[in-house]
């Protein structure tokens, strides 16, 4: 099996300690990495203070056969653009496989077809992305503070954002209570 230096298709989990508050617990779907940077979607919080609907009826779409369900904190990059992350069975104009794994899009279309009962089978909606430039991340990765993970559908669709950290660290066999918050040097 060929092996990449990028992520695309896979989670990063903040580390204890990570260092910056936005990030503390965080899960983030990686949507794109190459040479030119970075983009992944926060899928480890919730907003409080907006749903799906919300969204829904800001754009004048009526929310018809779509579920009331929280919105996620995609990230603090551009926190007023909203992204669908979903099921590979669906997919609009501007529809980006991740991976094999999962679709992203981020347009009206796939809001316009989870309110008619026609989208994808399983979805998530954020508001925001985190994203770095080129080689931003890659620099990153070598300090304290992301823990890769391989993509999983149950993970992402399955398992309730408040307890993906956990999970995710469990999945690869961690206990994240024994995590230190530093690392040293050899």
């Amino acid at each position: 099996m060929e092996t990449t230096r990028f992520l695309t298709g896979q989670f990063l989990l903040a580390m204890p300690g990570i260092g910056d508050p936005r990030f503390e617990r965080s899960v983030i779907a990686m949507c794109s990495h190459d040479e030119d940077g970075a983009l992944g979607i926060g899928v480890g919080h919730l907003l409080e203070s907006i749903s799906f609907h919300d969204v829904l009826k800001q754009l004048d779409i009526d929310p018809g056969a779509a579920p009331d369900v929280p919105m996620h904190y995609g990230g603090p990059v551009e926190p007023r653009r909203g992204f669908v992350l979903h099921s590979r069975d669906w997919g609009g104009g501007d529809t980006i496989d991740v991976a094999g794994r999962w679709s992203l899009s981020g347009t009206h279309d796939v809001l316009k077809a989870i309110a008619a009962g026609t989208g994808p089978t399983a979805w998530l909606p954020a508001l925001g992305y985190a994203g770095w430039g080129a080689g931003q991340l890659d620099e990153e990765m070598t300090r304290h503070g992301w823990f890769t993970l391989p993509g999983d559908d149950a993970l992402l669709f399955e398992t309730e954002a408040e307890h993906r950290w956990e999970a995710g660290f469990a999945g690869a066999g961690i206990d994240p209570r024994l995590l230190a918050t530093t690392t040293g040097n050899a």
